[in-house]
């Protein structure tokens, strides 16, 4: 089925696979803000739903803040926000009413603020309180900006010592090799040669449980928000150790018949430990639960294995949308709440 390019085509009307093949591009984006003006920062919060706040997710792993940084998904911030914190409002749509709600709080507690979105009220108010604003090219969905994000975020935090110097260079770099990686994943390539349609085959049909380590988790979550985004199609996450501490006994017994496909992300970046409990929790759990589906990140930096698993599981799950019969674009659902919670 996912060799017939006719039924792509008519399924995936607004091109998904497109943007999907494309996104390397969005790491060479450049934003010209001026940062003049901030102080002495002495934490890091990132304010955002869903796609907008995966790439803040991602920071943690590479290149690491050289300040803490926390990632709200809430109305409210944290107490412990004051002058010393820079407080970076993020949303794609700009009407993001946990965030627009959150801003008000951070002016409150008098932090540092900057904004990235791609418009709507939350850009509109930038602009008028004069805040520094990373607008995002939009036309797409939330989900398929992520690396747009994740370049602003870099080349605000770079300038102001707060990630690593050489950050925006590595992950220019990781772009343009990304951009290659992506060629067998395409829709004009065969299923017998496509490891994301194979894959796709696989959780089709199933609730999808995904597992990593550490290093790799924010990408795991980012297939979780596409699974259910991309392919509308239940699915869950976890992390390794943690997985070993409770969820791994949850396998052992109920229910009885596991209508699951479960894929773990292993890196051999991660923690030789975690590294070796895959391995054993196979082996203990093996008929316990389904065989895992493993996938193991190409690239030899970790900026190059986040990306390369963060764009496979793109492809993976718009085919797994295809599969299932749907525009892997639509949430519709998502704009019905919208409606709803306004009445």
């Amino acid at each position: 089925m996912l060799d017939d390019l006719k039924m792509i085509h008519d399924r995936d009307a607004d091109d998904a696979l497109g943007v999907a093949e494309k996104q390397w591009q969005q790491l060479q984006h450049r934003y010209e803000v001026d940062l003049a003006g901030f102080g002495d920062i002495a934490n890091v919060i990132v304010a955002g739903m869903g796609g907008s706040a995966f790439p803040a997710g991602f920071l943690r792993s590479w290149p690491g803040t050289l300040v803490p940084l926390e990632v709200v998904r809430d109305y409210n911030i944290p107490s412990y926000v004051n002058e010393k914190t820079l407080f970076i409002s993020s949303s794609y749509s700009g009407n993001t009413e946990e965030t627009l709600a959150a801003i008000k709080e951070a002016e409150a507690a008098h932090a540092q603020i900057a904004v990235v979105a791609a418009g709507g009220k939350l850009a509109a108010y930038a602009k008028e309180k004069g805040y520094p604003l990373y607008t995002i090219p939009g036309g797409i969905q939330p989900r398929m900006s992520s690396f747009y994000f994740l370049a602003a975020l870099v080349q605000l935090l770079e300038p102001l010592g707060l990630v690593p110097h050489g950050s925006d260079v590595e992950l220019q770099a990781a772009g343009e090799w990304l951009k290659d990686q992506t060629a067998s994943w395409r829709a004009e390539v065969p299923t017998r040669d496509n490891s994301a349609k194979q894959l796709a085959q696989e959780l089709m049909g199933k609730s999808v449980v995904i597992y990593s380590g550490p290093k790799l988790f924010p990408v795991a979550n980012k297939w979780k928000i596409c699974c259910n985004e991309n392919a509308k199609n239940v699915a869950w996450v976890n992390q390794y150790p943690e997985f070993n501490h409770n969820e791994f006994i949850g396998w052992s017994s109920h229910p009885v018949d596991k209508p699951y496909a479960v894929v773990e992300i292993r890196s051999n970046l991660e923690h030789e430990r975690v590294q070796k409990r895959f391995v054993v929790s196979e082996r203990l759990l093996s008929g316990k639960r389904p065989a895992p589906e493993v996938v193991e990140p190409k690239g030899e930096t970790l900026i190059q294995q986040l990306l390369w698993a963060a764009n496979f599981g793109d492809f993976t799950t718009l085919y797994l949308a295809l599969l299932n019969g749907l525009n892997p674009t639509p949430v519709g659902l998502v704009e019905r709440l919208k409606v709803e919670l306004d009445s």
